[in-house]
């Protein structure tokens, strides 16, 4: 049995980028539904983070359309703290996304984009008819571990991808091995370390390390001086904190953290202790591997090591062309990923549109999420008409959907008041870093 839902602009995703897109529609006045696959807001960040996750960057950097972080919030905004934004965010803009919905296909036909949704609580098809479509699933749809001979077949130990680790408890005394030196598989690294297990790191490529005050520095020097000029700056302050790192395993890019970022879309890593783990001998830097065999793992240089677990901190992949029939909408390559580069990446072709594709972060969100807004917004005026009556019906559907949805335990109570930022995390550790 199916369910036909019209709707002028449907948002697929409720995380940052589909919250940030409601509301900007929000305010436009403009109907929208979101609708999300998991139970809840921001699932990876409520459930596919580990527990000691700060944002990398200063508050500036990471807060939403129209709605800046308190005054009293600190610096660099813990987990929790992010969260308790996002909802007081949703709160504010009265975006009430539909949850348990799974995309399973959208293609456009005749004017329309049809998007066919199975609803998990009840089992029914809904199909949802709306003129514009925003994918706001963002790059993080999965994780990804890569193929590796013998890990599947005979490796005897456990592995988990980052989003699965939450903290280091269960680890103590055991050989854990982390493949990945980005922000995930350094911090996680670090995490594992200060619970007294035995840790190892995969450096597969060159990477810059920096810390958040170093990189909160380029950030905002980059308003008013070329990249260069930037990067030596930020490598300068970097190898007076660090000294050389090459020493120990963790080779700099030829380019500078910024340009580096330009060219290839990685960002630097942040170090919350790891390098001086790494430095000690706590943690063992090691080669990308080769294969692996019950408990032993063979590395590229020809060394094995046996280990009880290994944690892949190795990234993730858009899911958009699992359910977008792509050439609909001009927009995404096969890799679900958009065929021109920022910041020209937010628009296709039939009402498609995406945000938080851009390779930029919560900063690119809060780019895009305007973007589209005003766009849809600069309807003909007929259109411009038909937005208005369907205003009041879209907003009784979505207080209907709010309600049936606070049965779920993520939704049971209002958000904790953001203006208690201060007190995730003690003063003391505040502006670390």
């Amino acid at each position: 049995m199916e369910k036909e839902i019209k709707i002028m602009v449907l948002i697929i995703g409720a995380g940052p980028a589909g919250l940030a897109t409601s509301a900007c529609l929000n305010r436009l006045n403009i109907p929208n539904i979101v609708v999300e696959r998991d139970d809840c807001s921001a699932s990876l960040w409520r459930r596919r983070s580990y527990d000691r996750l700060k944002l990398h960057l200063a508050k500036q950097f990471c807060q939403l359309p129209h709605m800046p972080f308190p005054s009293n919030a600190p610096t660099f905004v813990s987990k929790l703290g992010f969260i308790n934004y996002l909802d007081e965010y949703a709160t504010r803009f009265n975006v009430t996304p539909r949850y348990n919905r799974n995309v399973k296909s959208a293609y456009f036909k005749d004017g329309q984009w049809i998007v066919k949704v199975v609803n998990k609580t009840t089992a029914l098809i809904e199909v949802y008819s709306a003129k514009y479509m925003v994918a706001a699933t963002g790059e993080n749809g999965e994780g990804v571990i890569p193929e590796i001979p013998g890990l599947v077949e005979s490796f005897q130990g456990e592995y988990l991808h980052s989003s699965e680790y939450k903290n280091g408890e269960k680890f103590t005394g055991k050989d854990v091995l982390v493949v990945g030196c980005g922000n995930s598989g350094m911090e996680i690294a670090y995490d594992l370390s200060k619970c007294n297990a035995k840790v190892s790191i995969v450096v597969r490529s060159p990477v810059h390390v920096m810390t958040r005050w170093i990189v909160r520095i380029g950030m905002s020097l980059l308003r008013f001086f070329p990249v260069k000029l930037v990067d030596r700056l930020c490598l300068l302050l970097a190898e007076l904190r660090f000294g050389n790192t090459s020493r120990y395993g963790l080779v700099r890019p030829k380019n500078g953290p910024f340009m580096n970022k330009l060219i290839t879309g990685r960002s630097p890593t942040i170090d919350v202790g790891c390098v001086g783990e790494i430095k000690s001998g706590k943690i063992r830097v090691v080669p990308s591997i080769k294969r692996t065999e019950v408990k032993r793992v063979e590395f590229v240089d020809g060394n094995t090591k046996n280990v009880d677990s290994i944690v892949f901190a190795t990234g993730y992949k858009s899911s958009v062309t699992k359910w977008l029939k792509v050439d609909d909408g001009d927009l995404f390559n096969e890799n679900g990923m958009p065929k021109h580069e920022f910041p020209d990446h937010w628009k296709g072709k039939n009402g498609l549109y995406s945000v938080g594709f851009g390779r930029q972060g919560l900063a690119g969100i809060s780019r895009d999420a305007p973007n589209v807004a005003r766009d849809i917004a600069s309807l003909k005026p007929a259109e411009s008409d038909k937005l208005a009556s369907a205003e009041s019906k879209i907003q009784e559907e979505h207080l209907s959907e709010a309600t049936t949805s606070t049965s779920s335990s993520m939704q049971t109570a209002a958000p904790p008041p953001i203006k208690l930022l201060e007190d995730v995390i003690p003063p003391q550790e505040q502006d670390s870093f």
